[in-house]
Order: C-alpha cells, then structure tokens, then sequence
C-alpha cells in the first residue's frame, strides 16, 4: 500500500469510520490488485482494536472490494476481463449521463474547481508522482458527478469505484496520457455548458484507459491460495 494516511481523526462510529477511511483508500488507489490486508497491522496503524477492523473489512467483502480467501488471507482482487467489461460499460453510460448534467448546469466554482484538479493532476505527472496523480484523477471523475447533482447515481459510481480503483491506480503511472488527455475535451464542454460533448468526452476517456487495464488483466496469472 502506497502513502495513504489510515491516522482516525475521531473514535465515534468507530466501524463506519473506518470503513469509510478503506472505502477511500480503495477508491484513491492506495490498494493494488493482490496486495494482502491483514487485519492486526490496519488496527495498529489506526490506533484501535481488531473487532471493527474486521467489521470493515467484512463489509467490504460483502461490497466485493476485498475477497477473503481464508481467515488468514485477504486480499484486493484482480477483476476478471469480464468483470473489468461489465463495469466499464456500466461506467460508460453512468458517467457520461453524469457530465452531461453537470456540463449543464456548473456554476463558475465549480468549473474552476474541476481546472485546478486537471493542473494539479498535470503537475503530478509531470513530478512523477503517480499516487498523487492517480488521487487526483478519482476525485475529478467524482467531482463531475456530484457536479450533476443526481446522488443516486453518485452511490452507484461510488460502489463501482470500489472495484475499479485499486487496478486504475496498478495501471496509471505507465498508461501516460491515455488517463488524462480526454479531461480536456471534458473541460471545453463543461465551459460551453454542450451536455452531449461532456458525454462523448468521458465516455472517450474510460474506453480509452481500457487498453492499458485490459493489457493488465490479461497479463496476469492466478496466484495460489495461501496455506
């Protein structure tokens, strides 16, 4: 796990915040596909007991962002070339419905918002900083969503992000400008409110990264089950 800050802030709700501190990490790329959690070193680093460490974590299996291969052995999956499709179509169409709204209706902040989110996102690439790059780029795609004001759909992104950002982040530092370049168009159609251009864009954007995750997928052989 890269440089993800797991430190609580507060010790109320204890499981939820927890779950809610790994749903992020998951999300924001700080996990890899087959990167092995175990239990007693999260609650260390998070200053708490095992008990709501392994509450989140069940609950996360349940969501299907961790598999739980024995007691002893959990792990963030490596989706399935069919699992990856299903979900990148589900995005395509999901997503592109989001910026269209958005692109409609953002106000100045907002869209100045989403500009310093893509120079940002520049400058850490061109740092070299891929964790910090990859942070940035799920909170411009979930910026565009809450941007559109539909939070029903904005759960749902939010789940699938769950699966999808562990092997964005495993792939985002050698896809180079195939992660990025599409926010542009995006930019240019929420600027000129143009809906249908803010779906192409995104739409563009996702099928796009799919070269370099399936290339991923593909290259990779099962592991064995832990003994």
């Amino acid at each position: 796990m890269s440089g993800f800050d797991l430190t609580l802030l507060e010790h109320d709700n204890l499981g939820g915040t927890i779950y809610q501190k790994l749903c992020e990490a998951l999300m924001k790329g700080a996990f890899k596909p087959n990167d092995r959690l175990k239990i007693r070193d999260l609650a260390d680093r998070l200053g708490t007991s095992v008990t709501p460490v392994r509450d989140a974590i069940l609950r996360l299996v349940q969501d299907q962002a961790l598999v739980l291969r024995s007691p002893r052995d959990i792990r963030v999956p490596m989706l399935t070339r069919a699992t990856y499709l299903e979900i990148r179509d589900i995005r395509v169409n999901l997503e592109g419905l989001a910026a269209a709204r958005a692109a409609e209706q953002a106000t100045p902040v907002q869209i100045e918002t989403l500009e310093s989110l893509l120079k940002r996102n520049e400058e850490a690439m061109a740092a070299g900083n891929t964790a910090l790059a990859t942070e940035l780029n799920q909170i411009f795609h979930f910026k565009v969503s809450e941007f559109a004001d539909m939070p029903v759909l904005g759960d749902i992104l939010r789940r699938l992000w769950l699966q999808m950002g562990p092997l964005i982040a495993d792939v985002y530092g050698g896809a180079g400008r195939t992660m990025i370049d599409h926010h542009y168009p995006l930019m240019d159609a929420i600027r000129g409110h143009d809906g249908p251009a803010a779906a192409r864009a995104i739409q563009a954007d996702i099928l796009l990264a799919s070269g370099p995750i399936l290339e991923r997928i593909d290259g990779v052989l099962p592991e064995p089950l832990a003994v």
